[in-house]
């Protein structure tokens, strides 16, 4: 499945997008482990988990939604106007 990142979770991963095997991960959350157990760029990046916004197939949706057959998952945080 293709990961997209984004603002500064894009810079502390090192990379805006990147292909990963999800591992058997079920929803987001546990795909968030499971990058954070890889390296700690993952862990960083994903430090502030309750700041964290995810989409699924370009879909809002929380961490625990999920993404069973999904071909896009995006990691952001939250956005605001101005």
């Amino acid at each position: 499945m293709q990961v997209l990142y984004f603002a500064w979770m894009r810079e502390r991963v090192g990379a805006a997008s990147e292909e990963i095997d999800p591992e058997g991960a079920k929803t987001a959350r546990e795909l968030v482990e499971r990058l954070c157990a890889r390296d700690e760029r993952y862990a960083l990046a994903f430090s502030e988990l309750a700041s964290v916004r995810v989409a699924v197939d370009q879909e809002m949706a929380d961490l625990d939604a999920s993404i069973a057959g999904a071909r896009e998952i995006a990691f952001f945080p939250p956005v605001t106007g101005g």
